[in-house]
């Protein structure tokens, strides 16, 4: 499964752009996953706007996970999806989405990271690393923690919360798979923020 060292999360709240103009911005800096991810649109128009999307990272060869909705994944031939803790369990996900979707979830302890592994995910997001204002995901981990997720948790790891240019050493020397970065290349001059992130990442 490919990760790519650097997944993008759509967030409107973090920037004025549509998920369209943002997406297509980092995809023309190089970047290829993009998870699409709005806890305010009605499932409706989540799915027409995962539909464009779609197109979008097809045109760049890029990997698209839909947030929450494993039937909307599906319906838009999306690559994957990728569960909260309050979505469906993996293995109901699964029997949705078939064994040639990337299904991933969401994990904020050791408790969870191994249920999701014996579930059958693909890959875990793990989190928060650090303070973050995009979403309410509770107190920072730290990147001791995250070593210990990766010493006892045999599917990619992807770290997600608060990780910056400042920071994302420290998490990529935890040994991770991949990090999720949403505010950090949307705040300011997105193509710039994220070559530079790619840049760190190689």
């Amino acid at each position: 499964m490919y990760l790519g060292g650097l997944c993008f999360i759509t967030d409107r709240k973090a920037c004025k752009l549509s998920c369209e103009e943002m997406t297509l911005k980092v995809l023309r800096a190089g970047l290829k996953w993009v998870q699409y991810r709005d806890k305010e649109k009605s499932r409706r128009e989540i799915y027409e706007k995962a539909i464009r999307l779609r197109k979008l990272t097809k045109d760049f060869n890029a990997v698209l996970i839909v947030n929450d909705y494993a039937d909307i994944a599906l319906a838009v031939d999306a690559d994957g999806v990728h569960l909260g803790q309050d979505d469906l369990p993996v293995r109901e996900a699964r029997e949705i989405m078939g064994n040639n979707k990337i299904i991933g979830i969401s994990t904020h302890n050791l408790e969870q990271a191994k249920e999701a592994e014996k579930g059958g995910a693909d890959y875990i997001g793990f989190g928060p690393i650090f303070r973050t204002t995009t979403k309410d995901a509770g107190m920072p981990k730290g990147t001791d923690m995250l070593k210990e997720i990766k010493r006892q948790v045999h599917v990619p790891v992807v770290a997600i919360g608060g990780i910056n240019i400042e920071n994302i050493r420290s998490v990529l020397d935890a040994g991770v798979d991949a990090v999720a970065v949403a505010s950090a290349i949307l705040s300011g001059d997105i193509i710039e923020n994220a070559t530079r992130f790619m840049d760190i990442i190689k």
